[in-house]
């Protein structure tokens, strides 16, 4: 009898200790917007993902807000703008909410969390464990070991990238103890004022979006996300890395959503090439983004270009190679300072020369043997796309000229002596001379 209680006991006290293991790619601590996003996209990179939220529901601030989100309204960038759809189209027999008149986003705070729990739901390779929070966190090797507590069970995750998706990370803090919270890189108000004239050209390290109500837009670098002192470590919170200023307007939800988003693709790509943060080689950032646009993410604010245009893609990829730069305006319709492509406008010599020649060895040579006038031709770019790309001239011209309006669908019609324009100028040489394969490191310097 005596030995039975023993066993029993045994039983008891090995079940009680007993902790579940789970293996993982990538661990995002926090349901909020942004981990919600990271989660997401993570998991839609075909990466096994777990998502743990201490409270029953997805959603920070879009559940426990009035249910108005003012933030990148014209700039439906990835998961905000599939949540800003289903929104609308939800709201589309209903006047108060959906979009407002200055093209806010209204609803109720519940249908918001439940959009996102349904965008969730349909991911493979995710798993959400609700009502669920972390007691311990340890660097193991290059990975990470969390033990998480869900009611009275205890569960132990062994993830390659961490993602700490709590609005004041929290988890990060926890990690790095007594230890500073810094980036690889900090945004700072002088580049949101400014990023084309700073040492750092860190706009073409863009990872996420923000354009809020009288605020400057701007991109928010890969290198803000990701935690210096420490490996496969990420932050969406107060503890990306730019100035005390610009703290509060990355809360806003929309601009959350591409924070999360932008940090699911980084931890992606991490776990996918069983890489680390501290080992991100010349092809890093490049690849990082190309995977971002592949899911309709944006890199740099431009307002004047719709979702829906052929071209934005190029135009995304031109804009952050900083070989077209974008154009602080304001905005028409609701007097608002924006980001401007300007499509129409036409190129001038001045501004594309010293990036062309900072990419290309051979364009010293063509602007030797060529003198462009102010602005760049129709002929200056055909001539110029030949050098670099070793096409036969008159061929290549004679090509332009069928597939002028019929393949690439350009308002104007072909004639060489003309200015080209923006659009023109972006859509050909991203085709032609693809300058967003031209690798950049962290800082965004170009690299040979």
């Amino acid at each position: 009898m005596i030995k039975k209680g023993l066993l029993v006991l045994l039983m008891l006290v090995s079940a009680l200790s007993y902790a579940e293991t789970i293996h993982t790619d990538v661990l995002v601590i926090g349901g909020t917007e942004s981990g919600t996003a990271a989660a997401i996209q993570s998991a839609r990179s075909k990466l096994k993902t777990l998502l743990i939220e201490p409270q029953s529901l997805l959603g920070g601030q879009i559940i426990i807000g009035k249910g108005v989100i003012t933030g990148n309204k014209d700039l439906p960038s990835g998961i905000w703008g599939e949540f800003r759809k289903h929104v609308i189209q939800y709201y589309r027999h209903n006047k108060n909410y959906g979009p407002a008149p200055d093209s806010s986003l209204r609803f109720e705070p519940y249908t918001g969390g439940a959009f996102l729990k349904k965008m969730a739901d349909t991911v493979k390779n995710l798993t959400i464990k609700f009502n669920t929070s972390y007691t311990s966190i340890r660097q193991d090797g290059t990975g990470w070991e969390v033990n998480l507590k869900q009611g009275e069970e205890k569960i132990i995750v062994k993830a390659r990238v961490l993602v700490d998706a709590t609005t004041t990370s929290a988890a990060a803090k926890d990690v790095l103890k007594s230890t500073p919270l810094e980036g690889l890189e900090k945004l700072t108000v002088t580049d949101v004022e400014s990023p084309y004239d700073q040492k750092l050209n860190l706009y073409r390290t863009a990872i996420a979006i923000c354009d809020v109500q009288n605020g400057t837009p701007f991109s928010i670098p890969l290198g803000a996300l990701v935690v210096k002192n420490a490996d496969n470590l990420i932050v969406t919170g107060n503890g990306v890395s730019v100035d005390d200023t610009l703290k509060q307007v990355l809360q806003n939800p929309a601009v959350q959503l591409c924070i999360g988003q932008g940090a699911g693709t980084i931890a992606a790509y991490c776990a996918f090439f069983k890489t680390t943060t501290k080992n991100f080689t010349v092809k890093s950032v490049r690849a990082i983004q190309g995977e971002l646009l592949d899911f309709k993410g944006y890199l740099l604010p431009f307002s004047d270009f719709p979702a829906s245009d052929p071209n934005i893609r190029a135009i995304q990829q031109i804009g952050a190679t900083g070989l077209i730069k974008g154009v602080l305006g304001i905005d028409r319709r609701f007097k608002e300072k924006k980001m401007l492509f300007m499509p129409d406008t036409l190129v001038r010599t001045a501004e594309i020369q010293p990036v062309l020649t900072d990419m290309y060895t051979r364009a010293f040579l063509w602007f030797n043997k060529n003198t462009p006038g102010t602005y760049f031709t129709t002929a200056d770019l055909l001539s110029f796309i030949s050098e670099i790309s070793l096409r036969d001239p008159k061929t290549f011209r004679m090509d332009m000229e069928k597939q002028w309006q019929t393949v690439y669908k350009f308002k104007n019609t072909f004639d060489l002596q003309k200015p080209v324009n923006r659009r023109e100028f972006a859509v050909l040489a991203n085709k032609f001379l693809n300058p967003f394969a031209r690798y950049v490191d962290i800082t965004g310097k170009l690299i040979n």
